[in-house]
């Protein structure tokens, strides 16, 4: 199968990347012919250019232009798409209509239907603009702080909106969990598009050194408000138990001078390192308040059986199992965190036992092969679905 990847990288690499590079290598592995179309928002330099790409957000003929251009060159079976925002833009999508590829499109984020891409607001969950005018992110300045960015962001939503660009011009959606894709259904996607398939993590031996000692907590991501970090510092603060956090962001001043002494600020790692970390570990601390649409750390820590305590909360609350692969605790509420911490802590024997039940819960849904099995059925669809289009458009013009 030829099949066309497109995606629009940001200026600081994030999980899509991963998830885009994880899922190339994967169709090369299994013979399919793979074209990785990719542009960058690096080229976005200047007042000027960020005014332009601005304007052009909800519909850009260059992004038309170069998808008509990809698909004339490697004559795709099918198109999927990760990223289009900000520089390709949903204007690719009649450049597939016209030449009759089906379309696949990953759901990463929630940028469709909301201006900040997280349903969040002030540091909170936030679902107004599902079914309401997506202008109410001008009001609060929900794309990056910016009424003049959340006005070009909350444009396109609402175009696309009203032209039914996701109804009519997309032939599947990956939501990465039921809970996504149910916040899309609401947005009025409709619910036949749209196949769940979660991230996967690639199965990579790793040998932790036998003498080594599960003791600590850990938690990687990105130091933002959205990830739960002052909750975090607040629980902290209760508790004496060593905690290890991988990860950079806006709030890594915040950390440094706010956690203690017990808490150990490590900064970015590498892939590697933090297996690493996650082999010393006892549990992992997930404690999001954003919707977030999947917790690729949360398979990766599943991938060493390594047990989750979340937030309960989204997808959070569909990947890990109360009891079973980690713990759930209230967002936002740091006692009720440090109380289920220190649970975790007085009873190693509970938390081993969610360790190896983690473990045969990445082997059973987030492997590679699993993945790549649920990924093609998804192709497959769009390709047939595409196929019937065709035969009735025929049948119309020939009755015609």
């Amino acid at each position: 199968m030829r099949i066309n990847i497109l995606h629009n990288t940001y200026q600081q690499a994030g999980g899509e990347d991963s998830v885009v590079a994880s899922e190339e290598v994967l169709l090369r592995q299994h013979g399919h012919e793979v074209h990785l179309h990719r542009v960058s928002n690096d080229s976005i330099q200047g007042v000027w250019r960020k005014i332009t790409t601005g304007l052009k957000t909800h519909y850009s003929s260059w992004g038309r232009r170069e998808a008509m251009r990809m698909v004339a060159k490697n004559r795709p079976d099918v198109v999927h798409v990760h990223n289009f925002f900000p520089l390709l833009t949903p204007s690719i999508y009649d450049a597939f209509q016209e030449a009759n590829v089906p379309v696949v499109q990953t759901l990463h984020n929630y940028r469709t239907i909301c201006a900040g891409a997280l349903l969040m607001r002030a540091g909170k969950p936030c679902e107004d603009c599902i079914q309401g005018t997506p202008y109410q992110a001008v009001l609060h300045a929900c794309y990056r702080d910016s009424r003049v960015g959340s006005l070009a962001v909350a444009r396109m939503v609402d175009h696309h909106r009203r032209r039914k660009t996701w109804a009519t011009k997309v032939g599947r959606f990956i939501a990465l969990t039921e809970f996504s894709k149910q916040k899309f259904v609401a947005a009025g996607f409709p619910p036949e598009k749209i196949s769940v398939k979660p991230n996967f993590v690639e199965e990579k031996s790793f040998e932790a050194s036998a003498d080594l000692k599960r003791e600590s907590a850990l938690f990687v991501g990105r130091l933002g408000i959205e990830k739960g970090i002052e909750t975090l510092l607040r629980a902290w603060k209760q508790l004496d138990i060593p905690l290890r956090i991988v990860g950079d962001g806006p709030l890594m001043k915040k950390v440094k001078g706010q956690a203690p002494e017990r808490v150990t600020a490590l900064g970015r790692k590498e892939p590697k390192q933090v297996k690493e970390e996650m082999a010393l570990a006892a549990f992992l601390i997930m404690p999001s308040e954003s919707f977030e649409t999947f917790g690729l750390t949360i398979v990766e820590a599943f991938q060493c059986g390594l047990p989750v305590i979340a937030s309960r909360l989204g997808a959070m609350e569909e990947i890990v199992e109360d009891g079973v692969t980690g713990l759930h605790f209230t967002p936002g509420d740091a006692e009720d965190l440090a109380r289920k911490v220190r649970w975790a802590s007085e009873h190693p024997e509970d938390m081993r036992r969610m360790g190896g039940n983690a473990r045969r819960t990445y082997e059973e849904k987030y492997s590679s092969e699993i993945n790549f099995r649920k990924l093609m059925a998804i192709y497959d669809e769009a390709i047939e679905d595409n196929v019937q289009k065709k035969n009735i458009q025929k049948a119309v013009f020939n009755f015609m």
